[in-house]
């Protein structure tokens, strides 16, 4: 067991690695096993988490994502709503005062089964 815990946690860190070394906009922690998002990952990228703009958590098995999360990576730009819906113990989610665009606000309401809160859509200005 502890093997493979080890081996999990040096995978992390590769794809980690790979992500700094190389400055991509993209961190890829999909089949990590991750049950919650690696304090370290912090610290370890915070040279380049201004460009980070997109995270694949997919495949693993994340009870939550904290607030500190969300600050860390705040150029996100690509929120994996189906693997949000599949969070059956997730009852809420919080994403006013961010830029949803109204493409996204009509794919997300059939697909959420949990209460999504936005900010009122901002009126289309007029060229």
């Amino acid at each position: 067991m502890h093997k493979r815990m080890g081996e999990a946690v040096a995978r992390v860190a590769r794809k980690v690695n790979h992500t700094v070394e190389n400055k991509t906009d993209s961190l890829d922690l999909a089949n990590c096993k991750l049950m919650t998002f690696p304090v370290g990952i912090y610290k370890a990228m915070r040279s380049v988490t201004e460009g980070i703009h997109r995270i694949s958590l997919a495949n693993n098995e994340l009870k939550s994502l904290t607030g500190r999360f969300i600050t860390t990576f705040s150029q996100l730009r690509e929120v994996p709503v189906e693997k949000l819906a599949s969070m059956a113990s997730l009852q809420s989610l919080n994403l006013r005062a961010n830029p949803v665009g109204p493409e996204a606000r009509l794919l997300v309401r059939p697909l959420v089964p949990f209460d999504l809160l936005l900010s009122p859509e901002e009126p289309i200005p007029k060229a």
